[in-house]
């Protein structure tokens, strides 16, 4: 069991400055302990005012809804990971009221946060948009971050690295304290460091994005983050936004007459893992006027083929997309395996790979930007199938293999 440490000197220094009336601090109403200094705290609560006047809607995503009360939200994250037998209840309280009775299980945490960890890259867009990058204390690691406004930050020390998983720093986490940790999990207890966070007794919240069978919905998951900071209207606006967009390049990609065949994915000690035909992947294809060949498959997630099977069917495929990240050169994929040569996209040179935005450590834009910004990467698609749909568009996360 892990322990919160306490500094008598700074909290002395704490209660004095209270006292004094230097600081407004505000309760949690269910410990009557100070929470943080935080100007958002309501100081005179009214039971029949509606704290949250600007509400998020849930349009795309499937994985998460949220439920507003006068002075409290409930959000409710169904499905956290791959056949998941039990889900998550997180109740928003905004500071200075009191929190609602029979919580059962779920997490009670103040809002407007002022400070968040977070353990996956795919979160840090969203603290960007959302314009909290100040309130970010540290990530799981600083080395694979391409978010630009995070990147500064690293840079000036302001981020600490606090590992993810198997490999987490719970001292180091408790050490700075968050009033919130955003995470992901898997359901596998020997992996998953969510429990050993709450054990230690930090607020956590599951985002569970990488469930959703959609661009969109996956993009959604702005909204979620976005609920913790009392920023449901700005989230609302930059989503409807990016929603827009990826609709508008979209009627342009479904209304194409001639689609090529599209295959992805790559030969990985011995399997082939190839999206189903009803994942987020297959609908980016579908959307960008290509031809998926696994679009008849119902599944939405990955499915484990043979590379003889992909030979059968993908041979004389049109387009072969996102392999291995190491693949730089056609040659490098042949030294790889000289099966791959058989591929007629190989031949014809018709290879892109969504690696051109991967940092020096190997951090890959494409899985922390491009969620965030589903419209960008669809254009890109649409780009390499239908350069003249788009002709102004400029790669941004895929790159010509040669």
């Amino acid at each position: 069991m892990y322990k919160r440490r306490h500094f008598k000197p700074i909290i002395f220094i704490i209660n004095i400055l209270i006292i004094s009336g230097l600081i407004i601090a505000c309760q949690n109403p269910q410990t009557n302990q100070p929470n943080t200094a935080n100007a958002a705290c309501v100081q005179n609560y009214d039971a029949n005012r509606d704290y949250f006047p600007d509400k998020i809607t849930v349009t795309r995503a499937k994985g998460f809804s949220v439920e507003y009360h006068n002075n409290y939200k409930v959000i409710t994250i169904n499905s956290p990971w791959k056949d998941a037998k039990t889900g998550f209840k997180y109740i928003l309280v905004q500071c200075g009221t009191p929190a609602p009775k029979n919580i059962d299980s779920a997490q009670v945490i103040n809002i407007p946060v002022n400070s968040v960890i977070s353990l996956s890259t795919t979160h840090l867009p969203h603290l960007a948009k959302l314009g909290v990058v100040d309130k970010l204390l540290a990530v799981s690691d600083t080395k694979t971050v391409n978010t630009s406004e995070v990147v500064e930050k690293i840079k000036t020390g302001k981020i600490a690295n606090v590992g993810s998983n198997a490999s987490i720093n719970i001292e180091k986490i408790l050490e700075l304290n968050p009033e919130l940790i955003t995470t992901y999990g898997t359901g596998d207890a020997n992996n998953d460091s969510y429990p050993k966070l709450l054990e230690a007794g930090l607020k956590v919240a599951i985002n569970a994005e990488y469930m959703e069978d959609s661009p969109l919905g996956r993009s959604e998951w702005l909204k979620f983050t976005a609920l913790f900071f009392n920023h449901d209207k700005k989230a609302e606006q930059i989503f409807g936004e990016v929603a827009k967009k990826y609709e508008e390049v979209a009627s342009k990609g479904k209304a194409v007459k001639t689609r090529p065949s599209v295959f992805v994915g790559f030969n990985f000690k011995g399997t082939w893992y190839m999206p189903g035909g009803k994942s987020y992947a297959a609908q980016y294809l579908e959307d960008a006027g290509a031809s998926y060949l696994w679009s008849n498959d119902k599944s939405t997630g990955s499915l484990p083929l043979s590379f003889e099977a992909i030979i059968e069917r993908a041979s004389d495929a049109d387009y072969w997309l996102n392999f291995s990240q190491k693949w730089k050169e056609k040659k490098e994929i042949l030294a790889e395996d000289s099966r791959y040569g058989d591929f007629k996209a190989v031949k014809n040179g018709n290879l892109y790979n969504n690696n051109l935005r991967v940092n020096e450590n190997g951090g890959n834009d494409y899985w922390e930007g491009g969620i965030s910004n589903p419209d960008v990467v669809l254009s890109d698609l649409i780009k390499i199938f239908h350069p003249d749909i788009l002709p102004q568009h400029q790669l941004v996360f895929y790159r010509r293999v040669n």
